[in-house]
């Protein structure tokens, strides 16, 4: 699919937690989950927590969680910002 992104235009969408866009001040780690081009999705090291010990997508998993749909520019700006091998821990 196709997300039109006010900084990027018109991109290939990706999915990420809502605490990659809110969290500004600290990395929150980024669990890559589908690495596949066309459906980049990804969550926060408290989301990949949480879904373990929920045992998958339950609604408390979810209304944490609170999924993003971003560009795939914008995914990357997130996970350059978050991933925990920036060593910012």
């Amino acid at each position: 699919m196709k997300i039109s992104c006010d900084s990027h235009g018109e991109q290939v969408d990706a999915v990420v937690c809502r605490h990659h866009l809110d969290v500004r001040d600290r990395v929150v780690g980024f669990v890559q989950i589908c690495d596949d081009p066309d459906n980049l999705q990804a969550w926060c090291d408290d989301c990949e927590a949480l879904f373990l010990r929920e045992g998958g997508m339950t609604e408390t998993f979810l209304a944490f969680n609170n999924f993003a749909v971003v560009c795939i520019e914008c995914y990357a700006r997130f996970k350059a910002r978050h991933s925990r091998e920036r060593g910012d821990a």
